[in-house]
């Protein structure tokens, strides 16, 4: 006989077992089953695991949902997926010109349950009364964003949690007409979110009808490979060398891909670190499938070496992002990760001077635009081509709807270089341009390196940091925040501050958003911001040197930049 439970607990014992009655998955509904016994039982651990599941609901957003795959409302499930979708789903109708039916296509990746969260979001698309089509088999993100306006789809799905944990997972939406084929932004996301809750709080999963999908030709696939090769030249002319390169997929969906991108464009396949290069959703040899993380690419390092490769090319799991390493006799694996504002900038002066060349009026030949937190130095490269220049918030969702755009990028390793193709960040395109860049170098007897050291000497050094600060409480963040807008620091590492901007209530054409801006003498800048998509308070430092030679710019600017994180880790940490 079980013991007298709070009545709290009771409480969420009854939404508990109402939740597993609607639950299709036997592994979700044991689990639950596991934790009712347990805080029956008396046990205070169980009580807080199950208030943490069923206190709140993970939340839908700009970004979506993304999760750990677990059962209740907190957690990301097949309960949560057919709610979200069918709340899609009546979003979609309800916005649809009167007397014509919507469409979706859903994408997935190779992650826990990918699969199943596709076609659980097809069948009940279906059921709603949309045209509803699956994407063959598990793809990048890229892919389906492409197939969005490829297909001329009212929307588009991606079920993926990115690099996130191995345990995670989550639900990307993008819309058609009038946008584009690029993310969801407000109000797109609330009223969604208004109609997830609806379906939860009036309808029991089972009686979601369900329909037929469509699956997807390959030929979606054969023209995203086709248009993305075009990114090398867009004659078709064959690469002017061929750099010794090493490719990993991080246990992704990315090399199937790429390897097809590569061949139609022209390029050797590279030598691969075989132990990453098909999916695995247990990310065997990571402990977090992200090349940013410490080491996520000692692998890459260890085969390039084996090679002596002149570049490392890597995906995240789902092949939104890129990371590039090139050889650096100074780092102790040989080989140096560049960070994304040097990846970003190289790439913005790259298409800078193609959008420079191309046929046009000068000035109207497009705009260079990153995020707020990425480094200022596109602006520069933009100025010098006579191009237009856009700093958005954080996310593809706005760097994709700049004006004109030509080429954008985020600091987080995110890349857009085909906007004409594909409206978000796209890892496989990027590799391919970024590749293109160091044949053209190869076939000229230089180096990424000399690329680099060229940036500095005509654009200044443009250095960065980054100081993340993870955290268990959330509230931690909003205290952080709080603090540093009612005691503004007056100078940050020894730097003085000039000013700070509060996002909040929103700044020039950029919407509210919860960021502080520090601009500090100098030209050095520091931004705050909770992560989006993370437990995690980031802060992001950007500093610049144009006097001096090229080494002496480099260290002008990491000295401060160094002095800059130590400030604000005191201040935050």
């Amino acid at each position: 006989m079980s013991q007298h439970i709070d009545p709290r607990d009771a409480q969420r014992v009854a939404l508990a077992e109402a939740w597993i009655a609607q639950d299709p998955d036997p592994e979700t509904r044991d689990e639950l089953a596991a934790i009712i016994v347990a805080v029956r039982g008396g046990d205070p651990e169980a009580s807080a695991d199950l208030a943490d599941r069923f206190d709140t609901r993970l939340a839908f957003g700009t970004a979506g949902l993304r999760g750990a795959i677990a059962a209740g409302p907190n957690r990301m499930n097949r309960v949560l997926v057919a709610q979200a979708a069918a709340g899609l789903a009546a979003y979609l109708v309800e916005r649809a010109t009167p007397g014509s039916t919507p469409s979706i296509v859903v994408g997935y990746d190779g992650r826990k349950n990918s699969d199943v969260f596709a076609r659980d979001t097809a069948e009940i698309m279906a059921g709603a009364g949309l045209r509803a089509v699956l994407l063959p088999r598990l793809l990048p993100t890229p892919v389906l964003a492409f197939a969005v306006r490829h297909l001329g789809m009212s929307a588009g799905v991606m079920v993926t949690a990115s690099h996130n944990p191995p345990n995670d997972n989550g639900y990307k939406v993008y819309l058609g007409g009038d946008d584009h084929g690029s993310q969801i932004v407000a109000p797109a996301d609330a009223e969604i979110a208004a109609h997830i809750t609806r379906i939860a709080e009036t309808r029991a999963v089972p009686d979601l009808p369900r329909g037929t999908f469509w699956t997807a030709a390959e030929s979606v696939i054969d023209e995203y490979v086709r248009q993305t090769a075009l990114v090398a030249s867009p004659t078709g002319a064959a690469p002017a060398a061929q750099p010794r390169v090493v490719y990993t997929a991080m246990h992704g969906v990315g090399w199937q891909t790429m390897s097809r991108v590569l061949e139609t464009a022209g390029f050797e396949t590279p030598t691969l670190v075989d132990e990453q290069i098909a999916p695995d959703a247990a990310f065997p040899t990571v402990a977090f499938p992200n090349p940013e993380e410490p080491g996520a690419m000692d692998l890459s390092f260890e085969r390039a070496r084996a090679v002596d490769a002149e570049l490392i090319v890597a995906n995240d799991p789902d092949a939104d992002r890129l990371a590039i390493a090139i050889p650096d006799s100074a780092a102790t694996e040989g080989y140096r990760r560049l960070t994304g504002n040097e990846v970003g900038l190289t790439l913005g002066w790259q298409a800078a001077r193609r959008a420079a060349d191309a046929p046009g009026d000068s000035g109207a030949n497009g705009a260079l635009a990153c995020s707020i937190v990425s480094s200022p130095g596109l602006e520069a490269v933009a100025r010098a081509h006579d191009l237009d220049f856009e700093a958005t918030l954080t996310g593809f969702k706005w760097i994709s709807r700049a004006p004109g755009l030509v080429f954008g990028f985020e600091e987080a390793l995110g890349y857009l270089v085909n906007p004409g193709t594909v409206r978000d960040k796209d890892g496989i395109s990027a590799g391919l341009a970024f590749l293109t860049l160091a044949a053209e170098l190869k076939a000229e007897g230089r180096t990424v390196a000399d690329h680099l050291d060229e940036f500095v000497e005509r654009f200044g050094c443009h250095a960065s940091g980054q100081v993340s600060i993870r955290v268990t409480d959330l509230s931690r963040i909003g205290e952080v925040m709080a603090r540093l807008r009612t005691e503004p620091p007056a100078s940050v590492g020894g730097i003085r501050v000039e000013r700070i901007e509060d996002l909040a209530d929103g700044f020039g054409a950029l919407p509210p958003s919860d960021v502080l801006r520090i601009v500090l003498e100098g030209g050095a800048r520091v931004m705050v911001r909770p992560s989006g998509t993370e437990p995690k308070l980031k802060v992001y430092i950007d500093a610049v040197s144009v006097d001096g030679t090229v080494a002496e710019r480099r260290a002008a600017a990491s000295a401060a930049v160094a002095a800059l994180d130590a400030g604000m880790r005191e201040l935050v940490e």
